[in-house]
C-alpha cells in the first residue's frame, strides 16, 4: 500500500553514495556563506527564523508529517530536539556575523568531535581530540593575535554552537526512534521556527519580510537543510557509517573554500593549519566509527 511519501529511488540508486554525501556537504557550507550575506539584512535571529521557517516549510509539504496521535513522551523527545535545533543555529549564525565561515565551522566542530570521543572512550580518539584542541586554538587566532583583537565572543558562539551540535546529534537519535522519516525533522523544525520567528521579526522589522531576504532564505533553506539531509539520508542506505564519518570531516576545508570563493574569505597558514589538525582529528574519530550499514545513534548533520 502506498504511503504517499516521498521515494528515494532513482537517482539516489544511481549515484554513487559518497558522491550524495560529498554534495550535501557542499550543499550546507555553500548554504552558510550564502547565509554571511543575509546576516548583514536581517541579523542573527532574522537569518535563522528564514531559514527554519522556510525549511519547515518545504519539509511539510515534503514529507507531510502527522501531528495526530502523539503521545507526552513524543512531544517531549521532539521539543527538546527542537530547542537544540534552534540554539545551535542561534549560536552558530551569531559566530558566522563575526567570524570566517571556515573559522566558525571549524570550531564548532569540537561539539561532536568530543560527544564522538566521549562515546567510544578509546585512548587514540582522546589523542584525537587534542589534536583538535590544537586546531582550534591555531585556528581562532590565539597565538597570532593579541588578547584585545582576538574575537572572543565569536569563538565563544562557535563553541557553544558545538555543543548544541552535540546535544542535536543525541536528540536526533532519540526523535529518529520515535518519528519515521524526515516526520521529527520537520515537526522539529517547526517548533523551532515558531519560536524564533517573533525574535527575528523584532531584530529584523519588515526587512525579514523583503524580496532579497525570502529569496536567499529559500536560498538557504534548500542548501543548508533540506537538500543535504535528503541526500545523506539516501546515501546512508549503502554507505558504512565510518565512511560516512570520514567523509564528514572534509566540512571544515569545504567551509573555507566556500568562503574564499563566495565572499573572499582567505585564511593565513596558521590557521590553515588548524583546520588541518581538526580534519585530521576528525578523520579519526569519526571514520573509526562502527562499519555497519546506516547511521548510528550519533547521526552528525548540522541542520
Amino acid at each position: 500500500m502506498s504511503t504517499g511519501r516521498p521515494s528515494s529511488s532513482g537517482a539516489g540508486t544511481i549515484v554513487p553514495a559518497p558522491l550524495l554525501v560529498l554534495g550535501g556537504i557542499v550543499s550546507v557550507q555553500f548554504g552558510g556563506a550564502l547565509a554571511s550575506t543575509l546576516l548583514p539584512l536581517v541579523g542573527v535571529a532574522g537569518s535563522v527564523a528564514l531559514r527554519l521557517v522556510l525549511g519547515a516549510a518545504i519539509l511539510l509539504a515534503w514529507a507531510r508529517p502527522s501531528f495526530r496521535g502523539r503521545d507526552r513522551a513524543d512531544w517531549a523527545t521532539v521539543g527538546a530536539y527542537a530547542a537544540a535545533l534552534g540554539a545551535m543555529n542561534l549560536c552558530f549564525y551569531g559566530a558566522l556575523s563575526r567570524l570566517p565561515i571556515g573559522v566558525a565551522v571549524t570550531v564548532e566542530f569540537v561539539g561532536p568531535l568530543v560527544l564522538s570521543a566521549a562515546l567510544s572512550r578509546q585512548r587514540r580518539d582522546l589523542l584525537a581530540v587534542g589534536c583538535a584542541a590544537i586546531g582550534v586554538v591555531l585556528v581562532s587566532g590565539a597565538l597570532s593575535t593579541d588578547l584585545g583583537s582576538l574575537d572572543l565572543v565569536g569563538i565563544g558562539l562557535g563553541l557553544a554552537a558545538g555543543a548544541c551540535w552535540a546535544a542535536y546529534i543525541i536528540t536526533s537519535g532519540r526523535t529518529g526512534q520515535r518519528f519515521d522519516g524526515l516526520d521529527g525533522l520537520a515537526i522539529a523544525m517547526v517548533l523551532a521556527g515558531s519560536v524564533v520567528l517573533p525574535f527575528g521579526v523584532f531584530e529584523a522589522g519588515t526587512a525579514v519580510f523583503s524580496g532579497e531576504a525570502l529569496l536567499k532564505g529559500v536560498g538557504i533553506a534548500v542548501l543548508s537543510s533540506v537538500l543535504p539531509y535528503s541526500l545523506e539520508l539516501i546515501a546512508l542506505r549503502r554507505l558504512p557509517a565510518n565512511v560516512f564519518g570520514i567523509l564528514l570531516s572534509l566540512e571544515p576545508a569545504v567551509a573555507a573554500l566556500a568562503g574564499l570563493l563566495v565572499l573572499g574569505q582567505r585564511l593565513s597558514p596558521d590557521k590553515l593549519l588548524g583546520l588541518a589538525l581538526v580534519v585530521g582529528a576528525s578523520v579519526i574519530i569519526l571514520g573509526a566509527r562502527r562499519p555497519g550499514p546506516g547511521r548510528d545513534e550519533t547521526g552528525l548533520r548540522d541542520v
